[in-house]
């Protein structure tokens, strides 16, 4: 990864509290297990069935059974748990999710979060993440704030098929921290070496910007 998307993954990890439930989808959000802390009392959640995810494996070291869901190798913890997809849907729909973190083409900035499907190009269907981005206490996405060609992620409205609407909570990119509120897309933090007319300039929304000098990541 570049190293501005290791900022960002770093920095999503730091929305992760003790205690909490929290499933990391496919993409981006699997690598936020390599950024908490060793010691920390977290139970990560894979909808394929396991709960208590330990750090990434390599080939060599893993037993090549245990996989997340987007089929990295994983380790298993103390009290880790295996089931059925069953058993892992009724713990997404049950609400038992504190905290979901996604990957994302497009979010508007009602919060709708469009992740599953480009036309025109090959996909298995929404899967899990339809369920997520609507049960989980808390969702937020991570994706790079343009796409390959340079146009916006974060726009005003959708223009791919909808994952969920008005979901979405927070917003991590490679330039921006930002949180979807009632009165519309807040600016709260800013990457290094970036200026807000950058971020508002690369964004497909307007964006509330506070007077106050912005964090860092």
């Amino acid at each position: 990864m570049s190293d501005a998307r290791k900022r960002m993954v770093a920095r999503a990890a730091r929305d992760i509290q003790p205690g909490m439930t929290v499933n990391l989808g496919i993409g981006l959000p699997t690598q936020v297990v390599e950024h908490l802390p060793h010691d920390m009392q977290v139970c990560l959640h894979s909808e394929n069935g396991i709960t208590g995810i330990g750090p990434s494996l390599t080939y060599e070291q893993a037993d090549r059974n245990l996989i997340d869901a987007g089929g990295a190798y994983v380790s298993p913890l103390p009290g880790t748990a295996f089931f059925d997809s069953a058993v892992s849907f009724a713990l997404v729909r049950g609400g038992r999710l504190d905290l979901t973190m996604l990957g994302a083409f497009q979010i508007a900035e009602n919060g709708d979060l469009a992740n599953w499907k480009i036309p025109g190009k090959f996909s298995p269907g929404a899967g899990g993440g339809m369920e997520l981005a609507q049960k989980a206490r808390r969702v937020v996405v991570m994706t790079t704030h343009t796409d390959r060609k340079g146009a916006p992620k974060i726009m005003q409205r959708c223009t791919l098929p909808l994952t969920a609407k008005a979901c979405v909570n927070r917003i991590f990119t490679d330039m921006a921290v930002i949180d979807v509120t009632d009165t519309g897309l807040v600016l709260r933090e800013v990457a290094e070496g970036l200026s807000t007319t950058t971020v508002q300039a690369a964004t497909g929304a307007n964006l509330i910007i506070p007077d106050e000098t912005l964090p860092r990541f």
